[in-house]
């Protein structure tokens, strides 16, 4: 059941639409596990509840909460109903130092280095390959960001396939109780790692939580671990996703490919915000549930409701982006929801971008002839939440 746009509907726990406004909703009368759900789709109302105090990850009455999907990530509520402001705070006071503008700007050198060893090896690569197509994926797009993340946390890079398997498991939707499962292990693994930074902390940010958790006897151990997870989940997932999808928005687009080549220290952040913009990982939305009865737009949304924020469709709404669906780096409307708003705003938001215009322009520079060696419909999509493909074939 569906509204066309500019027209929401809100269904109860029957499925029995209860309320209609002229606004920037669609109705899922139920989400992909069958519980009902909010699909917020415009710009204007995606981006005022991302930033509204009156939403959260947690639910009020948890047992009672919607959910969402079959996959570990998203799938329900999460956190403390009571505590998670405070919670967050806490959160964001800890990680903003290791995550700042200039932390960053400190790590470029590094992600630089590593670009170009990746680039490098890619080169061998393609001499030796009878065909000379190279996998971009498994030689740029995967192992740049986790060697990344790796450095920031203090996570061994070793340890890379497998918390990279368990991160695939806890986001596939097609897995069932496997991809609970695979969050268990992953909060295990997280929690031995913590273990070991307590007894020999470094500088390094899961060291920091650690010492955190141990001075604060208001910050919980198992949130802290969580935490944790996420943060590794999250560190890699988008921004292996992202690589994979601005190559794909790229070279599909020879014309806009040809213009970062021509200039790429120039073009290529106003190309990263772009990639941002239409790159949004995964089809479903951000979840958050409504911890009191609220108002929006003439619809009323009552507590404990789930809503999904398709970041995806606010990000191509055509009443503020001129031909939205246009991938169109030098479009004049810049702003965009890619890194979320308000106070979730994504911290890792300068990590991405300093890593995303690494790579993009530095293959510009390094292989201006670079193209796809397979149609678009012959690769393969992967079955998870964060989306993307499994491989990126390519050659120059």
């Amino acid at each position: 059941m569906s509204k066309r746009r500019g027209e929401g509907t809100r269904c109860g726990r029957s499925g029995r639409p209860t309320a209609r406004a002229r606004v920037g909703w669609t109705l899922l009368s139920t989400a992909p596990t069958g519980d009902p759900v909010w699909l917020v789709t415009r710009f204007e109302e995606v981006r005022d509840l991302l930033g509204d105090k009156r939403l959260g990850r947690s639910h009020p009455e948890p047992e009672r909460a919607s959910r969402v999907t079959t996959a570990e990530v998203q799938d329900g509520p999460t956190g403390s109903y009571d505590t998670e402001v405070a919670d967050h705070a806490r959160i964001r006071r800890l990680l903003t130092p290791a995550f700042s503008a200039k932390r960053m700007r400190m790590l470029s050198d590094y992600v630089q280095e590593l670009t170009d060893g990746c680039i490098d090896q890619l080169l061998v690569e393609h001499a030796d390959a009878p065909d000379g197509v190279v996998d971009l994926h498994a030689g740029l797009a995967f192992p740049l960001p986790v060697a990344v993340i790796c450095r920031l946390l203090g996570v061994p890079e070793s340890d890379h396939a497998y918390f990279s398997s368990l991160s695939e498991r806890m986001a596939n939707y097609a897995i069932g109780e496997d991809a609970h499962r695979a969050r268990n292990e992953f909060s295990r693994y997280m929690a031995t790692l913590a273990e070991t930074k307590r007894a020999q902390p470094g500088e390094d940010v899961i060291s920091d939580l650690v010492r955190a958790q141990s001075a604060d006897p208001d910050f919980d151990y198992a949130d802290m671990v969580r935490f944790c997870v996420g943060l590794l989940f999250a560190g890699h997932e988008t921004t292996v996703n992202r690589i994979g999808l601005g190559t794909l928005f790229l070279l599909t687009r020879r014309e806009q490919w040809q213009t970062l080549t021509a200039d790429p220290a120039g073009r290529v952040n106003a190309t990263v915000e772009e990639i941002m913009r239409m790159g949004a990982p995964g089809d479903l939305g951000l979840l958050r549930y409504a911890h009191t009865d609220l108002d929006v737009s003439g619809v009323t949304i009552h507590r404990g409701d789930a809503l999904i924020l398709s970041v995806n469709s606010a990000n191509r709404d055509a009443s503020v982006y001129t031909d939205a669906e246009t991938f169109n780096p030098a479009r004049p409307e810049r702003g965009h929801l890619g890194f979320g708003h308000g106070a979730h705003f994504c911290i890792g938001s300068n990590l991405a971008r300093v890593e995303l215009r690494t790579v993009f322009a530095t293959l510009a520079r390094r292989l201006p002839g670079l193209r796809l060696a397979k149609a678009l419909d012959e690769l393969e999509v992967r079955t998870t939440l964060t989306g993307g493909v499994t491989e990126l074939p390519v050659t120059w």
